[in-house]
């Protein structure tokens, strides 16, 4: 190929030449580049190497799989527990209203009170123990979803209200 053809077809020598000098100068640059992250990336290995051999290396990964797979094992007999515990706890009393009173006029110091126990779905019972000078008189009123079939005193209402609502037990002067 001479000159002529190169001519012929519009592309000067020197275009060429100044094209092939740009393109090892961006060749050389990438080099460089890729020798410096090739040096890092040498450093960090040898730190990390550094005192192991392969056998040792192994037996290192081979125990972190070990851990990794004992705290997947724990981590579902611990969601499985937790499954368990909810599935209980649903019959089991959580919600609670107390309310003192004085049930007799002539006593003092609110020695009567309604006691409200719930479950998780407002199914209990409401406990109404009235103290006087004569006894002591208990009395239970089955709660079905936070309804009573019984008509409920205005103490045990308020009971049954703390307990569905969850408000803290407030002393009354």
């Amino acid at each position: 190929m001479n000159l002529e053809n190169l001519e012929s077809w519009g592309i000067d020598l020197l275009e060429i030449i100044v094209f092939m000098l740009a393109l090892q100068v961006i060749i050389i640059v990438m080099l460089i580049i890729v020798n410096i992250r090739y040096s890092r990336m040498k450093k960090r290995y040898s730190g990390f190497m550094r005192g192991k051999d392969g056998k040792s290396m192994e037996a290192s990964i081979l125990s972190k799989f070990a851990e990794v797979d004992k705290n997947i094992k724990l981590t579902h007999e611990n969601s499985k527990d937790i499954k368990d515990i909810r599935r209980q706890m649903r019959g089991h009393y959580q919600k609670i209203g107390i309310v003192k009173y004085d049930a007799f006029i002539e006593m003092g110091g609110n020695l009567s009170f309604a006691l409200t126990l719930l479950d998780q779905e407002d199914t209990g019972v409401i406990i109404n123990v009235m103290h006087s000078r004569e006894g002591c008189y208990t009395y239970v009123k089955e709660i079905i979803r936070g309804e009573s079939y019984i008509e409920l005193a205005e103490e045990e209402s308020e009971s049954l209200e703390k307990a569905i609502f969850q408000d803290e037990y407030v002393k009354t002067p």
